[in-house]
């Protein structure tokens, strides 16, 4: 008799996976085990108000705690406290996972809510709805879909 495995989700709160104008540089900043202040740049995957993942083609972090500084499209910066998750590397290629340790609660509902319209979009585009955008779209800003109705978005 076969085993089923249980692959339930993990994750306490919905994820976004990157987009076009989220491909940018994030900097984790940390001190190693002697002291010496340090800084990684990574690249954003996906995100979540728990926890993101990253690629680095420069390594992984050396310390198991950070200071990060995201900066998304229509939200500003945030500060976030985080903790290093996991690391795969493959070659010279490191996928990290960060979870989020303190983060400002007006943030973390902001990125979660982006999450929920993102996701919200694609089961309409699944159901291949007419209308996919929606003009109060937490996610417009960072939006690249092809389906994406920019003039629900223009400045008035």
């Amino acid at each position: 008799m076969t085993k089923k495995k249980n692959f339930s989700e993990k994750r306490k709160h919905p994820r976004m996976p990157v987009i076009s104008n989220l491909i940018e540089p994030v900097n984790l900043h940390y001190k190693t085990e002697d002291g010496k202040e340090t800084s990684l740049v990574a690249i954003l995957a996906d995100l979540s108000a728990s926890g993101m993942r990253m690629i680095s083609f420069l390594g992984a972090p050396l310390a198991d705690r950070f200071a990060i500084s995201l900066q998304l499209p229509g939200a500003g910066k945030m500060e976030v406290s985080a903790k290093l998750a996991w690391v795969k590397q493959r070659e010279n290629i490191y996928t990290i996972g960060i979870e989020f340790v303190k983060m400002a609660d007006k943030d973390a509902k902001l990125i979660s809510e982006m999450a929920d319209d993102f996701n919200d979009c694609d089961t309409r585009i699944l159901l291949k709805l007419p209308d996919v955008c929606v003009p109060d779209c937490k996610c417009n800003k960072i939006c690249n879909k092809i389906q994406k109705d920019e003039s629900l978005f223009e400045d008035k």
